[in-house]
């Protein structure tokens, strides 16, 4: 007798230690139930869970406290199997109910405990999953939607498109690729600032999707760039008056920070099935038709037509005949001196990229560097101008010329690459040049739109003695107090600044405060574009370091530089 009191004592002893356990536990929601489901244990982290508290929840169903409608009779039958047929419970990630009705993430698991006497409690054990889901929330939220305007991007429409594209296909409806590009603003966004660039392209957005039917969807492709996709509608005459809607919207003056602005936009428009039965088609084929619609005027719509090919045509006969030409010395660097205001003569010079056709005849930059950047040839392409630019530099090398410096440009894309600096290094040692003889140049977007590791290759050429200069300073969104954290020896002013300070003051004054920021960092200042002698004359009178322009000379070829310095 004494024996059996002993273990009953046990017994009672160690349930009141699990119970303490679980008590101690506050993460970890437990409760307790008999064969009915009627709540038997309820601790202060199912309390907090689910919101009601222990003296609420004691004798009351577990359908009726936790388990949503639609769950209720699969709960209850799971139980009941459980019982009668002693099929487990399996742990499972469940939304369960909250007493103010809203659904709680848990992950659940099941305990059953039989009694001496026979009869069953059941443990049902609960571990939040809030913090969990609302991480798997924001990862979605990033990979899906455009942090700035809230759309969702170019991952979340193709997927969306690709899925449609079945649903039309089987009930043989049509379907609209809309590609919408905003016209001129880069100007706005040069202008303006970076800040209200962000700022309009919200408002954009917000423009766009007032006018938009429940069932389209807009999304932001990237940069100035949205697509839309339509979805049910009449024929192409309506599909028109609905674009045109949205062309008038855009048309109206966008209210932004108390300033009105006046935005316009180029629409490309594709269809399926007449324009393509993949996304890859329809999403070229409206693009295409974007870029038709730029160029016949902006501000307007165009339909995608099988002609409008030929600008892919174009594309690609660029890009073929850039690989031509690096394959067959088909380009060729030409030479700009910059020349010191205070001295009167050029210590250094501008390497400018030419490539020329079949029959010999120059294509301009402004078609094939474009191309070379969107093909991806443009790392090749730089490679092959710091192998031409460091060769030539050292057959200057016994020449009047063996002092003069060479700036090549660089290109954002090449800065992304983790061996450039070691490349240039080891490309200059191998023609046995100093690192002072070479300079390179960004933009200024490319410079201050890199990272820590770009920052790092720019640091690791400063360090060994490169100059490296920010070119079209003053086009971009610049920040005066990063620019003084940045490795750059020198700024490039952009051509634009001294035409326009040619003719105000204004933009006089904005042109000098470049000028003596560049200064106060310890940076020299060049002046782009002087072409005749009241420019040369005002970027003197302004304390310019350096002046590049046709005032001066064009770009030569290699042979004709140390004939241009010698008479200079």
């Amino acid at each position: 007798m004494g024996q059996r009191q002993g273990f009953r004592s046990a017994i009672e002893d160690g349930e009141s230690r699990f119970y303490e356990l679980i008590e101690s536990l506050p993460m970890i929601a437990v409760q307790g139930y008999d064969r009915q489901r009627r709540v038997i244990y309820w601790n202060d982290a199912s309390a907090r869970l689910y919101g009601y508290s222990r003296q609420e929840a004691l004798g009351q169903l577990l359908e009726d406290l936790v388990i949503p409608d639609h769950m209720r009779d699969g709960v209850i039958e799971a139980h009941r199997d459980w019982l009668e047929n002693n099929i487990s419970i399996p742990s499972d990630e469940l939304e369960l109910k909250h007493k103010e009705g809203h659904l709680v993430p848990v992950y659940s698991s099941h305990v059953m405990i039989k009694q001496e006497s026979g009869a069953c409690e059941m443990f049902c054990i609960d571990i939040s999953l809030e913090e969990q889901k609302r991480a798997r929330d924001e990862l979605y939220r990033r990979a899906s939607f455009d942090d700035l305007t809230g759309l969702p991007n170019r991952h979340f429409m193709e997927a969306e498109l690709s899925s449609r594209l079945d649903e039309a296909d089987r009930l043989q409806q049509e379907l609209a690729v809309v590609f919408i590009d905003l016209d001129n603003f880069k100007i706005i966004n040069d202008t303006l600032g970076h800040h209200h660039g962000d700022s309009l392209l919200k408002a954009v957005a917000e423009t766009l999707r007032a006018e938009l039917r429940g069932g389209d969807l807009l999304s932001r492709f990237g940069g100035d760039e949205f697509v839309l996709l339509i979805f049910d509608f009449d024929g192409p005459e309506a599909l028109h008056e609905l674009i045109c809607r949205l062309i008038d919207a855009l048309e109206h003056q966008v209210h932004l920070e108390g300033d009105c602005y006046q935005v316009t936009a180029s629409f490309g428009v594709s269809l399926f099935p007449h324009n393509g039965s993949t996304v890859a088609e329809l999403m070229g084929n409206a693009d295409a038709a974007m870029y038709q619609a730029k160029e016949t005027g902006k501000n307007g719509l165009c339909f995608y037509t099988p002609d409008i090919n030929d600008r892919l045509v174009q594309y690609q006969e660029i890009t073929n005949l850039l690989r031509d030409a690096l394959n067959n010395d088909g380009l060729e660097l030409v030479f700009q001196p910059q020349i010191s205001l205070s001295e009167r003569k050029s210590d250094s010079c501008e390497a400018l990229l030419r490539c020329f056709d079949g029959q010999s005849r120059a294509v301009s930059p402004a078609i094939f560097i474009p191309v070379a950047e969107k093909s991806g040839l443009i790392n090749r392409i730089g490679d092959w101008v710091i192998e031409a630019a460091c060769k030539q530099l050292h057959a200057w090398k016994r020449t009047p010329l063996a002092n003069l410096r060479v700036d090549i440009n660089l290109s954002g894309r090449q800065l992304t690459n983790p061996h450039l600096a070691n490349h240039i290094l080891e490309t200059l040692e191998r023609y046995e040049l100093e690192p002072h003889q070479l300079g390179v140049e960004l933009t200024e977007n490319e410079v201050f739109g890199s990272d820590e590791n770009q920052t790092r290759q720019l640091e690791k050429l400063k360090e060994a003695g490169l100059h490296i200069s920010i070119d079209d300073f003053g086009t971009g969104y610049s920040s005066l107090v990063y620019l003084r954290k940045l490795p750059v020896c020198g700024i490039k002013i952009d051509r634009s600044f001294l035409q326009h300070a040619m003719q105000n003051n204004a933009d006089m004054a904005i042109m000098e405060a470049m000028i003596t920021v560049g200064h106060s960092l310890g940076l020299s200042v060049l002046v782009e574009g002087v072409e005749t002698d009241e420019q040369a004359q005002l970027v003197t009178d302004l304390g310019c370091d350096l002046a590049q322009g046709f005032l001066y000379a064009k770009p030569m070829p290699a042979q004709k530089m140390e004939e241009f310095l010698a008479s200079f």
